[in-house]
């Protein structure tokens, strides 16, 4: 199977990034709820009840603690992707406390931690252990898609974090990049996106198809990636 069919077999994928004018995603001490304002994270829970799986990184479950569910608009709940290799997901997370875990998979790798992957599998989620990259360093986000496409998942919406959305673009295996930009400057913290090795602008991830809106003061840049010839 060549690389082009593989990818082809993928859910779309969609990234969701909230950030402030400069491009930061938290303070330098992490602090980040709320960035953006009620309309837009109503908007947020929107293209969630759109979307058949969330999928975040472990750092942002551990900073922000979220439901992630949808609640500020009608629709589905989709399924909840924790990508966690390492297993440090606290049993008492939102996401998995009081009943919760149901509807939750949590992505570790082939050597987590056997005892705590029950722990959470008795709380209700499931745990998949997948393979790493192969320089050994990080879950392979393309192994990932690949079954959650054999779940019958079409659409993922990711919402973090940082090294998630690297990750992703790197592998370039994103379809669709929404932006919801806060008009406010932070200065020294966390970047929205990490290195992409890029090192001139003719190399840089153009998007097509852009739309532009306002929520309340916020801005929302929606685009399509256009494919690497």
């Amino acid at each position: 199977m060549s690389s082009g069919d593989r990818l082809s077999k993928l859910p779309l994928v969609t990234v969701k990034v909230a950030q402030s004018l400069d491009g930061r995603i938290a303070t330098a001490t992490g602090d980040s709820q709320w960035i953006t304002g009620t309309e837009a994270r109503r908007f947020v829970h929107t293209l969630r009840s759109e979307h058949d799986a969330i999928l975040v990184g472990i750092g942002t479950v551990l900073a922000d603690d979220p439901l992630l569910n949808v609640r500020l608009s009608e629709g589905p709940d989709p399924l909840r992707v924790v990508v966690d290799s390492r297993l440090r997901i606290p049993l008492a997370a939102k996401m998995l406390a009081g009943g919760a875990a149901r509807h939750t998979l949590i992505i570790a790798s082939e050597s987590a931690d056997p005892r705590r992957a029950l722990e959470i599998e008795e709380l209700g989620a499931e745990v998949w252990r997948c393979p790493t990259q192969k320089d050994g360093f990080g879950i392979d986000l393309v192994s990932l898609l690949e079954e959650l496409s054999k779940r019958n998942i079409k659409s993922v919406l990711v919402e973090g974090g940082k090294g998630i959305v690297t990750s992703l673009l790197r592998a370039q295996v994103v379809d669709r990049f929404v932006a919801v930009i806060a008009p406010k400057i932070i200065g020294q913290g966390i970047d929205a996106i990490g290195d992409l090795g890029i090192t001139t602008l003719d190399e840089a991830i153009v998007l097509s198809s852009v739309r532009t809106s306002q929520l309340g003061v916020d801005i929302v840049i929606d685009g399509l990636l256009e494919a690497k010839s």
